[in-house]
């Protein structure tokens, strides 16, 4: 269960893989792409199937208010 962020909700809250994602957006400085997330992470990057559950973690992070999408389909932390 990936947690909504807000008040009170440290990232510690998440499972120890969306940790991970974070700390790699986190890291970069600015937005990332999943396929550089992927990298990071060790992941096959040059098969696209493999790419895609690492997507669903993103927009899931996204969507509860962890990482931003932006219109390009990258992602940034929200601060």
């Amino acid at each position: 269960m990936i947690p909504e962020r807000g008040p009170g909700v440290e990232e510690t809250a998440l499972p120890p893989e969306y940790q991970r994602i974070l700390t790699v957006a986190r890291k970069a400085g600015g937005p990332v792409s999943v396929r550089q997330v992927g990298e990071e992470l060790g992941l096959e990057v040059t098969v696209k199937g493999k790419l895609e559950p690492l997507r669903g973690k993103l927009r899931k992070l996204s969507d509860r208010g962890w990482l931003r999408k932006r219109p390009d389909g990258k992602f940034t932390v929200r601060p």
